[in-house]
């Protein structure tokens, strides 16, 4: 890959990406198919990102197969089974601007840098994530095929 193709690829994936159109049930669907690197994801490291308290903070909303993790969250859907749920794309829109599907989520735009509120003056104009940890976030969220077997209460 040439210097400079990245941000090349970057700017044509975030000025074009957004793909809507409708489902087999007549619902609308929202994907960003194109990649935003050139460089395929890896599962491990976007396991770790989701995991993580300082870089990807999905558990305080999403719970999912963390048994290490003591503390999961209940305000966003449960990420077992997220692929049989959502292709890549669909998960590449919803991570990258969330607010593309829906403007009053609470989930931070983690590849845009648009109309943010109360950003500090150090991390102004920084996305959350980088283009190679959204893509190896969807590699690991890709890999979540099945559901968790719900407990029942006795």
């Amino acid at each position: 890959m040439k210097p400079g193709s990245v941000a090349v690829l970057c700017w044509a994936a975030l000025t074009w990406p957004f793909l809507v159109h409708a489902d087999q049930a007549g619902g609308q669907v929202v994907e960003m198919t194109m990649p935003l690197t050139g460089l395929p994801g890896d599962a491990v490291r976007g396991r770790a990102i989701v995991a993580s308290r300082q870089s990807g903070l999905c558990l305080l909303c999403h719970s999912g197969p963390f048994p290490e993790e003591r503390f999961q969250g209940n305000l966003a859907p449960e990420l077992n089974g997220i692929a049989q749920r959502l292709s890549g794309g669909e998960l590449r829109a919803r991570i990258v601007d969330a607010r593309r599907l829906n403007p009053d989520t609470i989930m931070p735009p983690y590849f845009s840098t648009d109309r943010l509120a109360r950003v500090a003056g150090s991390f102004a104009g920084q996305t959350l994530l980088n283009a190679q940890q959204i893509e190896d976030v969807i590699a690991y969220l890709l890999s979540l095929k099945t559901q968790a077997k719900s407990i029942e209460a006795f």
